[in-house]
């Protein structure tokens, strides 16, 4: 079987942290005997070249130095900041659906898969329709919040759904926003981790389980320092960790336990690994510190982004705005809202939370320290993981009706032993079953956070129990073997027909 897959971003060298879920999935669908070529653009005049061993066909659209369109932002966001690269949207997709139209005949591959259908859809129609290809879609997510700022698209969208042969959503939350789109049937097909994973299921000593973190691989490609190094076009350099998933072997014959949570070291550690941008929340962690004594409590943010300077000054000033007075003479201070476009933080009018009486917020005395890690190496960012106590992901639906699509850091933080707090919003209940693999909280709800820290911190039993969870949620639903083959079947089904 031959399948080409299409998308904006591949990995452009072998250390590239682009999309590093997809390599992972081309990689897996090699192992289980399915031929792959990848058609993706360029990027500042990159040609064609070979990635673990999968050829890349590059298509050029523009100028070299003005092929920035994809990689290293989601073109939309980019779009946004430079109105003019819209202009290079029409070469764009006739350039990609010309390259399309040669590989399919040249190559003849049994079926089509294009990512992130607008425009991708578009790129691949034309060869699916000639070659009487099928043709499957995959959604992310991304190109349904497009439909909310330019309603053009929502037709479009609705049309390419309607020419395909089968759809695959990222998670369900995805998948419910496609059928009120059109009522068609879709895939549930989760990412699973970019991690090594086998070799993550670690080591029984004194029959506990002790997970341990192969310092190759990256848990978030948005956290981690970008240790790339300029190359010729098309040079070969040493196989990235990210292909070797498919192939990763046990180290261990023992069969692991059950994994027990990290010890305390001093403090209560809390991790957030990500981009620094609205929708992850991060404003409403920083505000949770408040209700967590400063003796007992850490809360680590790793990673860089827009709001990176906001969110540090946001911090700085917790301290002196959790005194302020509000009207009535309380003393706690307001959630904040985050706005990215005016780069500022504004305070919230009060809510009534319940707590203790003479501090009806449940305000620490010192509040809990918050500390910016920046980005970090592999190594650096294994140790984070390794010290931590928890992982959070306090996502929302920002501004712009964006939220996770999936959140597949959140997997890569279970595999690596930590239990989950999460919002309830977007694909993160895919991952997160509240009580049962993770604890879910309400969105822009700090409270509602730091007590879930609180319960953790508490009970090391409670997060046995979720780690058991997680372990269960993962081998069930996000094990690379079982997606792929579950995507094989997909792909089998469509040529039948």
């Amino acid at each position: 079987m031959k399948v080409l897959v299409i998308g904006s971003v591949y990995p452009r060298f072998q250390e590239d942290a682009e999309v590093p879920w997809l390599r992972t999935s081309v990689a897996h669908l090699k192992k289980a005997g399915v031929e792959i070529q990848v058609l993706a653009p360029a990027y500042k005049g990159l040609k064609s070249h070979d990635i673990d061993g999968t050829h890349v066909n590059r298509f050029r659209y523009a100028p070299a130095n003005w092929e920035i369109l994809t990689h290293e932002e989601g073109a939309p966001s980019k779009m946004a900041s430079k109105p003019w690269l819209q202009l290079l949207a029409i070469p764009y997709i006739i350039n990609g659906f010309f390259q399309c139209l040669r590989i399919c005949r040249k190559w003849k591959p049994d079926v089509i898969h294009a990512h992130w259908p607008f425009p991708h859809g578009y790129i691949a129609l034309g060869a699916a329709k000639f070659f009487k290809i099928p043709l499957v879609l995959n959604f992310h997510g991304a190109e349904l919040l497009l439909i909310r700022k330019k309603k053009w698209v929502k037709p479009l969208l609705k049309f390419v759904i309607g020419q395909s042969h089968a759809i695959f959503a990222n998670s369900s939350f995805t998948a419910s926003k496609i059928k009120a789109l059109r009522n068609v049937n879709v895939e549930w097909s989760p990412y699973g981790t970019t991690l090594e994973t086998s070799r993550l299921q670690g080591e029984c000593r004194n029959g506990k389980f002790i997970c341990r973190y192969d310092r190759t691989a990256a848990p978030d490609a948005e956290g981690v320092k970008d240790e790339r190094r300029e190359t010729n076009e098309g040079e070969s350099l040493p196989l990235a960790s990210a292909a070797n998933a498919a192939s990763a072997t046990p180290s261990s014959g023992d069969t692991p336990q059950l994994p027990v949570p990290h010890p305390v070291i001093n403090k209560f550690k809390i991790l957030f690994v990500g981009r620094h941008i609205e929708r992850k929340g991060i404003c409403y962690l920083i505000e949770a510190a408040k209700y967590l004594p400063a003796d007992q409590f850490e809360i680590r943010i790793v990673g860089v982004g827009d709001l990176t300077e906001q969110l540090k000054k946001q911090a700085k000033e917790l301290d002196e705005r959790r005194k302020t007075k509000d009207e009535r003479g309380s003393s706690a201070s307001s959630p904040t809202l985050c706005h990215p476009e005016r780069n500022v933080v504004e305070l919230k009018d009060p809510v009534n939370f319940s707590g203790v009486e003479g501090n009806p917020h449940g305000l620490a005395d010192v509040p809990a320290s918050i500390i910016f890690t920046g980005k970090l190496s592999p190594e650096d960012l294994a140790n984070e993981y390794r010290t931590a106590n928890v992982f959070t992901l306090p996502a929302i639906v920002d501004s712009k009706g964006d939220t996770e699509g999936l959140g597949v850091v959140l997997i890569e933080a279970m595999e690596l032993g930590l239990p989950i707090v999460a919002s309830n919003v977007g694909g993160i209940p895919d991952v997160v079953v509240d009580g049962e693999s993770g604890i879910l909280v309400p969105e822009k709800n700090p409270v509602a956070l730091a007590d879930a820290f609180k319960r953790l911190a508490a009970d090391p039993s409670l997060t046995e129990h979720l780690l058991a969870g997680a372990r269960k949620r993962i081998s069930e639903c996000f094990t690379w073997d079982g997606i792929i083959e579950r995507q094989i079947e997909v792909y089998k089904k469509v040529i039948r027909e």
